[in-house]
Order: structure tokens, then sequence, then C-alpha cells
């Protein structure tokens, strides 16, 4: 995948259990220690929002899950590609993120970060996210060891007043 995806291009569809061999192939190339099939199963069989991201010519380039909670919803994973990284895909799916939470009338977006991934990190700074907490030893690492997770929450202001 060499060319660069064009904006227009790209649109967020349901993802289906179909998908999951396309989500899997993204997933273990973009983490260490990457979601399983039963993890995506046990989300779509939550009814979990589940939104891929497909350029009709490459197909399936990244996706997201989140929960939705009592008056927030959770982002539990978001994923691009790692060919079509730092091309403002994740940005894209966090605005269709914040839309959601919007229609949804959900008052926060949450999630966790590990503490080392300081390119996810700087990007939801950006984004508008504040870092709110410390889960310590959340995520597996190499090893014996465990990494802390950051809480980061974003405000969505439009939803707590119920403007959507």
């Amino acid at each position: 995948m060499n060319a660069v995806v064009q904006p227009a291009s790209r649109m967020l569809l349901p993802l289906r259990e179909e998908d999951l061999d396309a989500v899997l192939e993204i997933e273990q190339a973009t983490y260490d220690f990457p979601w399983t099939r039963g993890n995506f199963l046990d989300s779509l069989r939550a009814g979990y929002e589940m939104q891929g991201l497909v350029a009709p010519q490459y197909g399936l380039i990244g996706y997201f899950i989140a929960m939705q909670g009592a008056g927030e919803l959770h982002l539990l994973n978001i994923s691009v590609a790692p060919a079509e990284q730092r091309r403002g895909h994740a940005r894209y799916m966090l605005d269709e993120l914040r839309a959601l939470a919007r229609a949804r009338r959900a008052a926060q977006l949450w999630l966790e970060v590990r503490v080392s991934n300081e390119r996810a990190r700087a990007l939801y700074e950006r984004y508008g996210f504040r870092n709110t907490g410390l889960r310590r030893g959340y995520y597996p690492a190499l090893g014996r060891k465990r990494e802390d997770a950051v809480v980061m929450s974003l405000q969505i202001p439009e939803a707590a007043h119920g403007l959507g």
C-alpha cells in the first residue's frame, strides 16, 4: 500500500464478523500485544460500536471499537494500518467518534493509552483529551512486567447540554 489514501475516498462502515481477518492483520501489524479474534468477536456480540475505515481501492485501513456506558463513551481500540499512519485517518475516526458521542448524548469520551505510546498520547492531547489518571500495570509488557496506562478523557459539551 504505497499510494496515499485521499480523505474524500475513505468512509466508515460497521464491522462484521467477516471483516475480522482484515482487522486482525492490522491489529497484529500494529501492536506487540494485539487483541485476539475472540476479543473482537466478544465486542461484536456485546453490541459495541465497531467501525471500519475503508478506502475502496485498498479495503480496510483502520477501525475503532467503543463501548457506551452511563453518560459516556469508552474508546477500547483504535488502529490504523502502519502504511497509512500519519495521514489524518486516526483524527478522522476521532471526529466520527465524537459525533457518535454527541448523538448518543455521552458527555465524555474516555480511553487508556500506554505510557510508552508517545505518538498516540500526543495525538490525543492535540485533539483535546486531558490526562485524568494512571492505571498501574494495566497493559501486558515484555517479560514479566506490566505497563501503566494513562487515562484520558474528552468533554463533549454539546452532548452535556442536550444539543445534538
